[in-house]
């Protein structure tokens, strides 16, 4: 009988000690990071070819105390490692430490290293070299204070690297975590009371592949092709062989009766990397796996119960947790209507809502990311109407789309607000975006005041997510959801995102692009929509500047109307480059149509061009380090305006705008210009429930 230690993830600790008593071993002792046991070689082996859970299997060859480096080596020095390698052969040394007297991992295992060498050479005449990556034995150091041990790794590299996985494509989740979370949920019973298995999230297939090993009693380990003892000299083939072919034996029997185990994702890459992980593993043909969003997932044709998985997206940052709370909603929501009976069990790293109450969580570390998994036993179907959730927003928002119905129809409008924070306690702002590529909805909330009760404020915000695709006939997938706060300057211009997927839609005669993920706002104002129509029907045989051009959106409004010319300004390299795109989608993309990266303060001064019709709408504070200057648009719109209208030819207009909700004009610019407040006609109906979104006036030379 041999002294073994199989360490584990953190928190797994029981469960892999619980795992090793089914799998027959014996003196099994619970410890900080692992599993203590003693047992044979077969046993050991048995450990690495069929644990789920373990990260390694380590053998104690030497123990004893190390106050410093020179302890250390002789300490390692002690140990007879001949019968372990030969001087023909390979290490690598790991070290680990928990307030260990030798602080410094590399340097410690330098001095084990050069322990094992220098032994090996003074009995031999030669010394082994060091392979970090394949070596032929892997020696482990493990230091608590100055008590410290060596073992010999027997796994070599980590267990829950099966031997399936692609080369070089990151995992979510390891797969003796996934395994992890489906002996929490008791899936091995489940799959022999004929459940079935469905992860509406596959992503790489991790949770699908370890359901049907599990369910199919195959060894985790069958795949790989090497172990820490293939190279260890006191490696004993045949035994290995027989347990090698018990195994083979137990898994073609298993697969003969392998239960209903189904994937899903809205990803097509992850969809692929799933089908080449199931045909690495001979699994291809027994598993299924499809494209389809969350809200299309569905239990396989004849399992009438069984157990969901998954291991949603976490998104580490606060712009992308915000992202995923309709994700979460959707798979309560699809858990709740679909799966009626069933089982699921969800890794929650994001602490989303699903609106279902967990039956019971654990702690769980995927990687450095804490997490919950979470297991909801789902009850009966309740066929619910959307507005049970949310009557008196689904009622609100029916009755906007009825009195904006006709008004939308009569002027083409394809993109509209229809709910602007009506009701106080959903403070909401839902645009719909009708592009070639069906309709999205984007949904910001505003930041709630300080009075508002958080965990209400959560409920009613889930409701909401959870009723507006229905009520407005929206796939749940195209619901992109933000948390709007006051920006100042450059901030509501930042990037969040780096999907960069972009959509097209319709204005007019225009064709725009919009980004609805990667920013907060998405690059095209909809409350601007009567301004830039304004402009595209007057700019006809007229030279047009655009000042703080943004996505270029006027623009592309004056070029179709026929302007002589058109300048568009702004310091952002991105968004010039989305005008530019703008234009060439409508076969703009001509010389007199120029694009100017440059401070908009500094280059109208020295500008020596003049044009017909100005649109300067800049932002209310910027402090770019690009620029000169700060830009307070309070403090500095009468020498911006000024320099300005000096571009303005002596029939000319100019469209002043801002949507600082505290705004006043400076009285002298009527003293100077003809000035006229055009605020009530610029703000389109769908706006028209808030009248501050922005002020317009319409500015011409002279009296």
């Amino acid at each position: 009988m041999k002294p073994l230690f199989a360490t584990a993830p953190h928190g797994l600790e029981e469960l892999l000690a619980e795992e090793l008593r089914g799998l027959g071993l014996g003196g099994i002792r619970v410890r900080r990071g692992g599993v203590e046991f003693s047992d044979d070689l077969a046993g050991a082996y048995r450990a690495c070819l069929w644990s789920r859970l373990a990260n390694r299997v380590l053998l104690p060859v030497g123990q004893f105390e190390a106050a410093d480096e020179q302890a250390l080596y002789e300490g390692v020095g002690q140990i007879d490692w001949s019968a372990h390698l030969g001087p023909e052969q390979t290490l690598a040394v790991d070290f680990t430490g928990i307030r260990a007297a030798i602080g410094h991992s590399r340097f410690a295992e330098q001095r084990v290293k050069d322990a094992v060498v220098d032994q090996i050479r003074e009995r031999t005449g030669s010394r082994p070299s060091v392979d970090t990556e394949t070596p032929d034995v892997r020696i482990n150091v493990h230091m608590a204070g100055t008590a410290t041990t060596v073992a010999i790794d027997l796994a070599g590299d980590s267990l829950h690297r099966r031997g399936y996985r692609r080369e070089g494509r990151i995992a979510p989740l390891k797969e003796n975590l996934a395994a992890a979370m489906l002996v929490r949920g008791g899936w091995r019973d489940v799959a022999t009371a004929g459940g079935g298995f469905v992860d509406p999230m596959c992503g790489s297939g991790t949770l699908l592949i370890e359901a049907a090993w599990l369910a199919s009693d195959t060894a985790p380990g069958l795949l790989r092709t090497r172990f820490g003892f293939f190279g260890w000299r006191g490696h004993d083939e045949s035994v290995w062989k027989e347990l090698l072919e018990e195994a083979l034996e137990r898994q073609e029997r298993g697969l003969k009766s392998l239960p209903n185990i189904a994937g899903y994702d809205y990803d097509p890459e992850s969809v692929a990397a799933s089908l080449a992980h199931l045909r690495r593993t001979g699994l291809a043909d027994q598993i299924s796996v499809e494209q389809r969003e969350i809200a299309r997932a569905r239990p396989p044709a004849d399992a009438a119960c069984g157990l969901v998985a998954t291991n949603p997206p976490y998104g580490e940052r606060l712009a992308e947790r915000h992202e995923l709370i309709p994700l979460y909603l959707r798979l309560g929501e699809t858990l709740k209507r679909h799966f009626p009976g069933w089982r699921a069990m969800v890794l929650n790293g994001a602490d989303g809502r699903l609106g279902l109450k967990p039956e019971q969580s654990w702690q769980f570390f995927n990687g450095p990311l804490e997490c919950r998994l979470e297991r909801f036993e789902i009850g009966e179907r309740r066929d619910e109407d959307c507005s049970e959730a949310a009557p008196d927003l689904v009622n609100r928002i029916t009755k906007n789309l009825r009195q904006l119905a006709r008004w939308l129809r009569r002027e083409d409008v394809s993109c509209y607000r229809v709910y602007d924070a009506d009701i106080p306690e959903y403070a909401l702002a839902v645009d719909v975006y009708e592009t070639t590529d069906g309709r999205w909805l984007h949904v910001q909330e505003y930041a709630p005041p300080a009075s508002i009760d958080p965990a209400r404020a959560q409920s009613r915000l889930r409701s909401a997510l959870s009723v507006l695709p229905g009520v407005l006939e929206t796939e749940p997938q195209r619901l992109v959801f933000k948390v709007r706060e006051r920006q100042r300057g450059e901030r509501q211009y930042a990037r969040q995102g780096e999907r960069e997927e972009f959509l097209e839609v319709r204005e007019g005669p225009c064709r725009l692009l919009i980004n609805l993920t990667d920013y907060l706002d998405t690059g095209l104002f909809l409350d601007h929509r009567p301004v830039r129509r304004w402009i595209g029907e007057n700019a006809h045989s007229k030279d047009f500047l655009n000042l703080f051009c943004y996505t270029g959106a006027a623009t592309v409004h004056a070029g179709l109307g026929g302007a002589a010319s058109t300048t568009s300004v702004d310091l952002s390299a991105t968004y010039l480059d989305w005008t530019r795109s703008n234009l060439h989608l409508n076969q703009l993309n001509s010389p007199v149509h120029e694009l100017v990266r440059a401070d908009c303060m500094r280059w109208i001064k020295d500008c020596p061009k003049r044009f017909d019709l100005i649109f300067l709408d800049p932002p209310s504070f910027s402090n770019s380090k690009r620029m000169d200057d700060t830009l307070d648009i309070q403090r500095d719109h009468v020498a911006l305006i000024t320099d300005a209208m000096d571009l303005l030819k002596p029939e000319g207009t100019l469209i002043f705008s801002t949507n600082l909700r505290k705004f006043r004009l400076d009285p002298s610019l009527a003293t100077r210009y003809a000035v006229e407040d055009r605020t009530a006609w610029s703000i389109p109906k769908d706006f028209q429930r808030n009248q501050r979104i922005h002020q317009c006036w319409f500015m011409r030379p002279g009296k």
